[in-house]
This record gives structure tokens, sequence and C-alpha cells, in this order.
């Protein structure tokens, strides 16, 4: 069994305990009172600490004109729970953990907050077991996906808010803010499509469709926020 975890992790752990302790959620030592493997919630104290500095430093060198807001915003969609979680996924973390009957009765194997806590105190045991270097090459692997869809595409990243990013944009170069205007509602209640302008002293920006206005407004907000940042700044005075 242990081979097969750390094949899957492709690292192999000198102290397996720490490997074990990753894998085991207190529910599981909750129910089993003579377990002596303690539960993952240190090592995951631990794991958030390596991950969010090894993502700070990774997005720095990344992308070296970035403002701290930007790269915040990049960083809060790779150590977002979901994202942490379809990592965890892609690795079948589910099927390695120690859960009690509680949790595997209520599907706990599948739960993003189970399995996302569980990749971080990977990183935690990884950390622990070989160094920080080791620790980086490991959330870089695991995450590998996440960081080349970033190199091909910064600005659409995962947990990516548009509208933010137009905002910020738009104070910071013309001291503006951008109106959003829904022009359209078609179709029956339980199929509405909304269409949204976001629009600055009368000139359009961006359109987008959605079947929420939010939705409807993150659409146009990207394509307004790309035709800013294409144009440069103070593109949305006439």
């Amino acid at each position: 069994m242990i081979e097969d975890i750390q094949g899957t992790l492709d690292y192999v752990f000198k102290q397996k305990a720490l490997l074990y302790e990753a894998l085991t959620h207190r529910s599981f030592s909750q129910a089993e009172p003579h377990a002596t493997t303690p539960h993952n919630e240190r090592l995951e104290f631990l794991g958030d600490a390596v991950l969010g500095l090894v993502i700070s430093e990774s997005l720095v060198v990344m992308f070296p004109m970035f403002t701290e807001g930007e790269l915040s915003k990049l960083k809060a969609g790779l150590i977002s729970r979901a994202t942490l979680a379809k990592a965890a996924g892609r690795l079948k973390l589910g099927q390695w953990l120690r859960l009690g009957r509680g949790e595997e009765v209520s599907l706990g194997r599948e739960k993003h907050s189970l399995l996302a806590n569980a990749l971080e105190a990977l990183i935690g045991a990884v950390y622990l077991d070989s160094g920080l270097e080791s620790a980086r090459r490991f959330i870089q692997r695991v995450l590998d996906t996440e960081f080349s869809d970033l190199r091909d595409s910064p600005e659409s990243t995962v947990g990516g808010d548009w509208k933010s990013r137009l905002q910020e944009w738009m104070h910071k170069h013309d001291g503006t803010s951008p109106q959003y205007r829904l022009i359209q509602e078609s179709g029956p209640d339980h199929q509405k499509v909304f269409s949204v302008n976001v629009e600055n002293a009368g000139k359009v920006l961006g359109q987008g469709e959605g079947r929420t206005k939010k939705e409807a407004e993150q659409r146009a907000a990207e394509q307004a926020f790309e035709q800013v940042r294409r144009q440069g700044s103070g593109t949305t005075r006439n």
C-alpha cells in the first residue's frame, strides 16, 4: 500500500510515520482510541505556511511586472480549497485517507475540505521529511497544471474576479469607475439569459452574456479588461 501511495505522489518518505500522519483525519483518531498515529492537523498547519511561501516566491519570479494586488489574486486562486481539492483529486488522494466511520458514511473521501487539508498536510510532511527544496518541488509538481495555465494566460487565473481587476485598473490609470448596464433579458424564467454592457463616459468597453446578471457582468468585465490592458492607460476617456 505505502509503495502505491509514494508512487502516486512521486516522493519516497524517509520517515514513513509522517506519511501516515498526513493521511490520518481527526475522525479516525477519535474512532481508534488506541491508534498511535496522530491526526494530520498539525501537518496541515505547517503545510499551509510552506505552500504560501512557495506560491508567493514562484509568482514573484514568474510575473516580475505584476503589482502586489495582482499577485495576491493569483495566489488566492492557487491556494484556494477548490484548487487544492482538484490537485488532490488528480493524485487520487481520497482513496488513501484514513477516516472514521462517520466521515466514510458521509462520503468524506470526496469532500473538498478534507482533500485540500490532506494535501496541505502532505506538503508539511514532505517539508519535515527532507526540507524546503523537496517541498518546493513537490508543490510545483502537484500544481503543475495550474502553473501551466498561469504561464499561458495569467489574466484568466482560477478564482479571477474580472470586475475587481477592471475596477482597479481604471481607478489606477484614469481615476474612473466602470458602469454596468443591463441591456437585454431573454428566455423563460427558468432559463433566463442576461446581456450586460460595461461602460465608461458613454463608451461601451465590453459586453457579456450569462445565466445570471453577475455572470454576464463578469464576462463583460473580462472583455473590457483585455481591451483597456491592450490599449494602455487613458483609454477610458473620450
